[in-house]
């Protein structure tokens, strides 16, 4: 099994997220690197206060709200909150074996997200995903 995890605010879960889900599970096809192997999709759900901090205002709908929404999706193998400080704790419990990283994610967390995952000992792969049709599915586009 590979186990593979994406992250994000979820604020509603669009076509956008949908593809964004099916190419993470994609990601356990023999070519990047790993046999054939059935994929487990984690989503981690930002917690209230990082989409607070990261979109520079809160999500119309809270953690919980937004967590139950991505449980339910017939993609998402786990979903989970992400960590109220920083993000590594979630990660080195989870343990991946791919971090899929949207087209338009950013931040610090992405920039030094490959040499913290070094420093935990961890050998996980990080992959950045292509786009679907972002001039359509974009949350911000959609509220």
């Amino acid at each position: 099994m590979t186990r593979i995890m994406v992250f994000g605010t979820f604020d509603m879960i669009h076509p956008g997220h949908e593809d964004l889900f099916r190419q993470a599970r994609a990601l356990a096809r023999p070519e990047h690197g790993r046999g054939a192997d059935e994929p487990f999709l984690i989503v981690s759900v930002a917690r209230d206060s990082a989409a607070a901090r990261h979109k520079g205002a809160a999500a119309r709908r809270n953690e919980r709200e937004r967590l139950e929404a991505v449980q339910s999706h017939p993609l998402v193998d786990k979903a989970l909150l992400g960590d109220e400080e920083g993000y590594m704790t979630h990660i080195k419990y989870e343990r991946p074996d791919i971090i899929a990283l949207g087209y338009d994610q950013s931040g610090e967390y992405v920039e030094r997200l490959e040499q913290d995952l070094k420093a935990a000992g961890l050998p996980t792969k990080v992959v950045r995903l292509v786009p679907f049709k972002p001039e359509t599915f974009k949350t911000s586009k959609l509220r």
